[in-house]
């Protein structure tokens, strides 16, 4: 399926203006955006909104609305991209990655694991979640230092994605993960993650569109509860997840660059969690929390 890009051509400073607007009205749908420079000398930028091509018209239309005031003279332009998969390309050839005790490698590296490593095995696929961008090593890191510090036993993956993270605590202790994504590609993604990894009980995974789904009631509550999602969305479900979570329980939150790192922590010290750490990774937060008061 052909997708597109939408652009305009700006400063940097600019740039940065269009990324603000893109993000409050695209980033919730799943709508890739993007800046990127173009020339250096001559402070040329590019903002972008990829979509497919049966997204077009509604995408082009709501760009155009959204830059009037601030763009009033921009120019949209418009690339088709190549039918590319461009998530297995940009990923040949990483190296591995190691967060806490766990190192997450492709299957061309399956020897890399040192003595005392958890090895988790992820290649290149359609979900998100192999380790190497920031938020999800930072998920790991901090999975690494809870279940070392207590005994965990019940474990939510939200927006599970690859499945990297509840392979993770899978991997590290025979807790009992719920593994859920509201895509059904992500969930067969994950669970094809799973029995590569070796896994045959202890993680149940399920398509679930929101907190109404039966399957929260029916494995939790949780000890841990685990969402690299995105900054906007876990604001808005911080009461809902809070209420997931057993007495004494554990929460991490990725998905949340930095400058949003306040607002969300306001979020859920509203629904009665308490901030443990932040750990800063590539622009990128993992928020850890906890109701231990």
């Amino acid at each position: 399926m052909s997708e597109i890009r939408l652009y305009i051509t700006t400063t940097e400073r600019r740039a940065d203006i269009a990324l603000s607007l893109m993000t409050d009205a695209f980033e919730e749908e799943g709508y890739a955006i993007a800046t990127m420079e173009i020339d250096e000398k001559n402070d040329i930028w590019e903002a972008s909104v990829y979509m497919f091509r049966q997204d077009e018209a509604e995408v082009h239309e709501r760009f155009a609305a959204l830059l009037a005031t601030e763009f009033p003279d921009a120019q949209i332009r418009r690339e088709e991209l190549p039918d590319i998969d461009w998530i297995a390309k940009s990923l040949e050839g990483l190296k591995p990655v190691r967060a806490g005790r766990f190192v997450v490698h492709g299957s061309h590296d399956r020897d890399t694991a040192r003595a005392g490593e958890i090895a988790i095995e992820i290649d290149a696929g359609q979900a998100f979640g192999t380790g190497h961008h920031g938020t999800t090593a930072g998920c790991l890191e901090v999975i690494y230092k809870v279940m070392r510090a207590r005994k965990v036993r019940r474990v939510l993956d939200l927006g599970t994605g690859s499945g990297v993270l509840a392979i993770a605590a899978r991997k590290m202790a025979p807790v009992k993960a719920l593994a859920t994504d509201i895509d059904p590609i992500a969930t067969r993604v994950a669970s094809e993650n799973v029995r590569l990894n070796g896994i045959v009980s202890g993680i149940a995974l399920e398509t679930a569109p929101g907190f109404h789904s039966t399957a929260f009631r029916r494995h939790g509550p949780f000890d841990l509860i685990i969402a690299n999602i995105l900054a906007r969305p876990l604001m808005r479900m911080a009461p809902q997840l809070a209420a997931q979570l057993s007495p004494g329980g554990d929460v991490i939150l990725s998905g949340i660059l930095a400058s949003q790192r306040w607002k969300v922590l306001a979020a859920y010290n509203g629904a009665g969690l308490r901030h443990v750490r932040t750990l800063w990774r590539e622009g990128w937060v993992t928020i850890h929390l906890d109701n231990r008061r």
